[in-house]
Order: C-alpha cells, then sequence, then structure tokens
C-alpha cells in the first residue's frame, strides 16, 4: 500500500511538475516573442536615430550656410542704404545747382535787376500779378477750401429741406 500512495503520489507530484514545465515553456515563449518585439522596435528606433542625427548634421550645414547668406544680403543691404543716401544728396544738390544756375541766367539776361535786393525772397511766389508770401498763400487756400466746403454742406441742406417740403 505504501508504494501504491508512494506511486499515486509520485505521479501526481509528476503530473503537478509537469503541468509547471508546461506552464513555464509557455512562459518562456511569450517572453521570447515579447524579446523579439522589443529587439524590432530597438531597431526600428535605431534608425530613427541615425536619420535624426543625419538630418540634424544636414540642417547645421544649412543653417551655416543660411546665415553666411543673410550676412552677406545685410552687407548689400547696408551698402545700398548709403549708396541711397549719398544719391540723395546729390539729387538735392543737383536742384541747388540748378537753382543757382536759374539765378545766375536771371542776372546775366535782366542786367538792370540786383539779385541781391531782399525783394528777391525764395518763399515768396507771384500769384495774380502779385508777390505773396508762399506761407499766407497756403493758409489763404485752406480758408477758402474751408468756406467752398461749408457752402456746399449748406446748398445741400437747403436743397434737402425743400425736397421735402415738396
Amino acid at each position: 500500500m505504501y508504494q501504491r500512495e508512494l506511486k499515486e503520489g509520485n505521479h501526481t507530484k509528476l503530473e503537478d511538475l509537469q503541468g509547471q514545465v508546461d506552464k513555464h515553456a509557455e512562459e518562456k515563449e511569450a517572453w521570447e516573442k515579447e524579446r523579439q518585439k522589443w529587439q524590432e522596435e530597438r531597431k526600428r528606433l535605431e534608425t530613427w536615430r541615425v536619420r535624426c542625427l543625419d538630418f540634424e548634421e544636414k540642417f547645421k550645414v544649412k543653417i551655416v550656410d543660411l546665415e553666411a547668406d543673410y550676412d552677406e544680403l545685410k552687407e548689400k543691404h547696408e551698402g545700398l542704404e548709403v549708396e541711397l543716401e549719398d544719391l540723395k544728396g546729390c539729387i538735392i544738390q543737383e536742384h541747388i545747382n540748378g537753382f543757382q544756375k536759374d539765378l545766375r541766367q536771371a542776372a546775366f539776361f535782366c542786367k538792370d535787376v540786383d539779385m541781391a535786393d531782399p525783394r528777391f525772397d525764395v518763399n515768396k511766389d507771384v500769384v495774380d500779378g502779385q508777390l505773396i508770401n508762399e506761407v499766407e498763400t497756403y493758409s489763404e487756400e485752406e480758408a477758402e477750401k474751408t468756406t467752398v466746403d461749408e457752402d456746399m454742406n449748406v446748398e445741400e441742406a437747403v436743397e434737402g429741406g425743400n425736397d421735402q417740403a415738396a
């Protein structure tokens, strides 16, 4: 009986151990699949890492090129600004020279007129046969425009009132 119990006990224990071995094999297989997935993920991430590093290097080179281009364009722009200011000065000087030339011609053709006379004022203009200060001319024109605008507004109001009465 003891041996029979021992055989039955061993058989039960053997079945328990076999169940544990099967369970261990299944777990090992699951772990192996999980490991395989992690390996694939690692490879995928390695390729992304390599790509990122490659792009980083390419972008660094591109940034350096763009900065060099920017500096070059900035220098050209500054040079053009200086040239523009010089040209503006030249244009103003040409206008001054032209005005001086016209004064010399006026003095040549009108020998009996003294150009140093204080009546000759560049701030005055001839309007309606009279010599008038330009500042006064502009203020009169503004006042005249204001008066004309007010007159038109009054006329429109009167006409509008007549339309309503009819």
